[in-house]
């Protein structure tokens, strides 16, 4: 059952490290509708992984409650923890390409609601 877990933990991880990538190169074209799309799906991943995290904790307590020499199981827990590695490094490339687009985007606005009065749009009856 853990290696099932795992497993099933790595393909998620992948597919999310994939979905990174597609985001970044997205980024760097302006093509934001595409972002948007995957945004859903990565939610999805993300909780998946979290749920299967807990799961493998629990699976890897029951082992060590019965009596099961656990450290069967350490290498391939460790691949799979370099793996998360990988993806908070891509998840930081990521953000360091967003986040000064979303500041540049509270400039804009902030500049505009200041041009106009304090208020985004100046609607004249």
């Amino acid at each position: 059952m853990i290696y099932e877990i795992v497993d099933k933990m790595f393909v998620l991880i992948t597919d999310l490290e994939a979905s990174i990538e597609l985001d970044i190169e997205d980024i760097k074209q302006a093509k934001h509708e595409s972002l948007l799309n995957r945004n859903d799906q990565k939610h999805y991943m993300i909780e998946e992984i979290t749920n299967l995290k807990q799961e493998l904790n629990q699976e890897l307590i029951l082992k060590m409650q019965q009596g099961e020499d656990i450290d069967k199981y350490r290498d391939k827990v460790n691949s799979l923890e370099a793996e998360l590695l990988k993806l908070y490094e891509s998840n930081k490339r990521l953000a360091s390409l967003v986040l000064p687009v979303q500041q540049m985007y509270k400039d804009l606005v902030e500049e505009i609601t200041n041009a106009n009065g304090g208020q985004i749009f100046d609607i004249k009856a």
